[in-house]
């Protein structure tokens, strides 16, 4: 299939997707620094940045500092009622200077776009991670996406510069059924890269939930239809927008699974915070159930229960621990718990990642390490499944232990060592479970930050090399 042709649905498809009801949402979303700066901003909302706040903002537009530039401003009115109680997730969503204080940090983050062989997809592991819109109902500061989120031009490992593009399901479609044919025709593996069949994909971006049921539903048609045997759908909805969850979509993934009943569904969506989702009394403290269990927003509660109702749907949390935000193990704890007992799992917590101005976000890896064991003293077996996740230019890497003590006769462990694990490596998984040991260093919030006292680096973490001519031989199979 080529890129001037249109991708036509089958007819169980067709059938599927005529099923598909479409409503208006209204997020209420607040964009930009000006309803604030301009005072055209709701009255019960202009108070939300200080006009010393505005003014040191205002004071930096235009200027390599602009903050906006960065990462645009963006809110919905759900989130700001749930931020008034909370600095935390006041946090989360408004601009601040220091976040241009310091500006390095990379335009393509673990090497993303090496990995890309057709625009808007990411093909990693036996996984592909789809960017099929670039916006969300309100924007993080910390995102990890930031140069999507931002249109920005990033240069790919063959030289050319350009915007992320998003994915289109003719090219996207084409490519799976290229390479699981490759795959199957070898054996089980690709030739060139080793990989298994692509059974597995994430809709992410942005945020995919910012589309229409009806574009969501046809991606995931078209994806079933595909052989994909997995399909996930990240999203910060459930936070941001939670009346997004609503019965037409709720129908519309049912009918989904009627349609598909062998292709497995997970719903990963995006808390950082436990003031995202809980209820607080007049005096900041969490409100309780007669049985001690805590009270969530009621629209959050809602949209939950109609997708944890369904037996089928998995439904997992991963977040970053940021700076600022929930760098508390008392916040982890709560989180947990209370995610787990609405049926929610607790899949990752991640360390910071290298994206432009990630100093102004980063916990030190030590203290994310810290904060997460910290929060699970507290907490049952079931409810302790995250790990604390780093994802390095090889692939996905476990911060698995950090110690107090010296280890006698190692050089470099005078106080102690942090051991990485991996997880997955960006092609396949030659090497997981192999470790790689260093010296502590308390400030460390990258790996640059170990390169002088590694141990032992079995798995290769500081030997890595960029997977050359990986995207070229992809994109010859994408264009065959």
């Amino acid at each position: 299939m080529s890129k001037s042709q249109k991708y036509v649905p089958t007819a169980r498809e067709q059938a599927f997707l005529d099923t598909v009801e479409d409503p208006k949402y209204d997020r209420q979303i607040i964009i930009g620094l000006k309803p604030f700066i301009e005072e055209r901003a709701p009255e019960d909302m202009k108070s939300f940045y200080s006009s010393d706040e505005i003014a040191e903002l205002v004071s930096l537009q235009g200027t390599e500092r602009d903050v906006e530039a960065r990462m645009p401003v963006k809110m919905t009115r759900h989130y700001f009622e749930m931020a008034k109680q909370s600095v935390p997730l006041q946090r989360l969503v408004k601009a601040n200077p220091d976040e241009t204080l310091n500006l390095a940090g990379s335009e393509d983050p673990g090497y993303q776009m090496d990995f890309s062989p057709v625009e808007g997809l990411l093909h990693k592991y036996e996984m592909g991670l789809m960017y099929v819109v670039s916006t969300c109902s309100a924007h993080c500061r910390f995102c990890y996406r930031e140069e999507l989120i931002a249109r920005k031009e990033i240069e790919r490992q063959d030289g050319t510069v350009a915007k992320k593009g998003l994915a289109q399901i003719p090219e996207v479609v084409d490519y799976i059924h290229r390479h699981n044919k490759l795959v199957e025709d070898n054996g089980g593996r690709h030739p060139e890269t080793g990989r298994e069949k692509l059974r597995e994909i994430l809709l992410s971006g942005g945020d995919p939930m910012m589309l229409p049921n009806k574009k969501i539903a046809a991606w995931l048609s078209a994806l079933a239809e595909a052989g994909i045997e997995s399909i996930r759908l990240g999203t910060k909805d459930m936070s941001f927008f939670p009346d997004r969850f609503d019965d037409t979509f709720l129908a519309m993934i049912d009918a989904f699974h009627e349609t598909y009943p062998d292709v497995g569904f997970r719903l990963m969506i995006h808390f950082n915070h436990p003031d995202e989702f809980l209820l607080k009394d007049d005096g900041g403290a969490y409100r309780t159930n007669p049985n001690g269990s805590l009270v969530w927003n009621p629209a959050a509660k809602r949209g939950m229960e109609g997708v944890v109702s369904r037996g089928w749907l998995q439904v997992e949390n991963q977040a970053p621990i940021i700076k600022g935000i929930n760098d508390d193990a008392d916040a982890l704890r709560i989180m947990q718990r209370a995610l787990y007992r609405a049926g929610v799992g607790n899949h990752y917590f991640f360390c910071g990642r290298d994206i432009v101005a990630y100093r102004a976000f980063n916990v030190p890896i030590e203290t994310a390490w810290n904060l997460l064991n910290e929060s699970q003293k507290g907490l049952s077996g079931v409810e302790t499944h995250a790990r604390l996740s780093i994802t390095h230019y090889k692939g996905k890497t476990e911060v698995a232990a950090v110690t107090n003590e010296p280890i006698p006769g190692v050089p470099a462990s005078e106080n102690g060592v942090l051991i990485f694990k991996n997880l997955r490596n960006a092609l396949s998984a030659p090497d997981r479970g192999k470790v790689c040991v260093v010296g502590r260093n308390p400030d460390a919030i990258w790996f640059d930050d170990y390169e002088d006292r590694v141990i032992f680096d079995e798995v290769g973490l500081y030997d890595y090399a960029r997977v050359e001519h990986l995207r070229k031989a992809e994109s010859v199979l994408a264009r065959d």
